[in-house]
């Protein structure tokens, strides 16, 4: 059985898909791109400020859902340019400053809406 997670705390879907599906006891946070949630435009900072709204989009997702950053087990991490790896390190790192998720970074030619950085998340459901 699913549930459906939905927050105003993180943008819309701009697509058929939701923000996050609670299953199996695990939340999965669809990937998150660095819109901001209140306009929905695309954020046009440099990749940390990118990296940090991408956080704070999944932070806000996950407590909807009833998690929290330290409950995510896995991420993905896709960057449009393998030179901005270490900014976003630093500023990933921060948001899991014990014990960090298991986590893949790979380099991709294009992600939606042209952005910089997308990442998805899956977390354990606190029972």
């Amino acid at each position: 059985m699913k549930k459906i997670m939905k927050t105003t705390g993180a943008p819309q879907a701009i697509g058929p898909y939701s923000q996050a599906v609670e299953a199996g006891g695990f939340v999965f946070v669809s990937g998150q791109i660095p819109i901001d949630p209140e306009t929905g435009a695309l954020l046009q900072g440099d990749i940390k400020e990118q990296t940090r709204r991408v956080m704070e989009n999944a932070k806000n997702i996950l407590a909807a859902a009833g998690c929290g950053m330290a409950d995510v087990v896995k991420t993905t991490l896709y960057l449009k340019n393998m030179n901005d790896f270490a900014a976003v390190n630093e500023v990933y790192g921060g948001y899991f400053p014990s014990d960090p998720p298991a986590r893949a970074a790979v380099e991709v030619s294009r992600l939606p809406k042209d952005a910089a950085v997308e990442m998805d998340f899956i977390a354990g459901k606190k029972t």
